[in-house]
């Protein structure tokens, strides 16, 4: 589930556990959950039990960063936890199975993904399932695992630039890229233009192949009001990619097969 030396759960389970709810802002983002910080940029990185990887998932979807919502619902989820879940990798589970691409967001993405026939190439009636019954097919993720704030707010990923900083750009190596290397080559779905970029920097550094990576797919945020333009403009190419990329799969003797329905 967890590669070694990345999962902080231990350190923080029983400060979680002892939070009351409604959760606090200043609570959340106060020093006892404070990673690391740039006082310069100024940038700061949080902990959130985001750390569960599904090494056997044939479709990654990578975002950002959690913003503070999703860390919110993080902590409640494992506070929720406390009295009916023991096992510290189920627990983790849960937190992402409750944070991925909730409501509007989940429905653009089901909607683009199944327009681009993904569903078809991995035996499903339609990528709805992945967020349920084929849920081990799919790992949800982020090029930043925790939460990041720049001045205090959810960093967008373009300001300050991932890779011309450090600290972030230290989190994208020595996690994300990690989290990668332990799965078997899976389909990358990159959430718009900044997280594309960090993704075709890491294939070009060898971290990954760059035939993994979906290029042109927009981020399916309903604030992302040039998603529509963005996905009309590549979907042919978005759709030779995938049929490149699972015919190679299939050579490499991938299964891709579809789950017994119950």
């Amino acid at each position: 589930m967890s590669i070694a030396g990345y999962s902080k759960f231990n350190m923080y389970k029983e400060q979680i556990f002892s939070l009351s709810t409604p959760l606090e802002d200043d609570v959340l983002l106060s020093e006892a959950f404070l990673l690391e910080k740039d006082e310069k940029k100024p940038l700061e990185i949080y902990y959130a039990p985001f750390e569960y990887v599904n090494e056997q998932a044939k479709v990654v979807i990578v975002g950002i960063t959690p913003g503070l919502f999703q860390m919110k619902q993080s902590y409640s989820t494992v506070i929720n936890a406390k009295d009916q879940l023991t096992d510290n990798e189920e627990i983790l589970r849960e937190v992402k199975n409750n944070s991925s691409f909730q409501g509007p967001m989940r429905k653009n993405l089901i909607m683009m993904l199944d327009e681009l026939q993904l569903h078809k190439h991995l035996g499903l009636l339609s990528t709805n399932e992945l967020f349920s019954t084929a849920s081990n097919l799919v790992q949800t993720t982020s090029l930043l695992p925790y939460p990041v704030f720049y001045r205090g707010k959810n960093y967008s990923g373009s300001t300050p630039n991932m890779l011309k900083t450090e600290l972030l750009k230290k989190y994208v190596i020595n996690y994300f890229a990690a989290e990668l290397k332990s799965m078997d080559n899976p389909l990358i779905i990159p959430l718009g233009v900044n997280v594309s970029k960090v993704l075709n920097y890491l294939a070009e550094s060898n971290y990954i192949e760059s035939n993994s990576i979906l290029n042109g797919f927009p981020h399916p945020s309903g604030g992302n009001g040039h998603r529509h333009k963005q996905f009309s403009e590549n979907k042919d190419s978005m759709i030779e990619q995938l049929e490149a990329y699972f015919k190679k799969s299939k050579s490499r003797n991938l299964e891709f097969g579809s789950l017994p329905r119950i």
